[in-house]
């Protein structure tokens, strides 16, 4: 979710908003703005729900996190401390004790 969050920001910032203000286009700012705030609610609601079967998270991790979203680049910064968290071998973004990792 951090890097959806973090790519929909780029293309916002790199792309729709230099067209609007640059190139006097602003079609694309409202649908690059609506896929953003998706992606942004979607990234703090998931981080709550995923956090805590991390290891050595608590509401310091899930404060980091959330300030990450409301910084250019944050969630890519978050994005690989999240990695380092993740237990070895595990490919998914979620990892519940007592299910498989499903």
């Amino acid at each position: 979710m951090a890097l959806v969050e973090g790519i929909t920001t780029l293309a916002l910032f790199l792309v729709a908003m230099p067209l609007k203000y640059l190139a006097g286009w602003p079609a694309l700012v409202p649908p690059f703005g609506w896929i953003h705030g998706i992606a942004f609610i979607a990234y703090v609601v998931a981080m709550p729900l995923a956090l805590p079967t991390r290891r050595g998270v608590g509401l310091l991790g899930w404060l980091r996190t959330l300030i990450a979203a409301f910084l250019p680049f944050g969630t890519f910064i978050s994005e690989s401390w999240l990695r380092r968290l993740r237990p070895r071998g595990s490919r998914g973004a979620i990892s519940r004790p007592g299910r498989g990792g499903r």
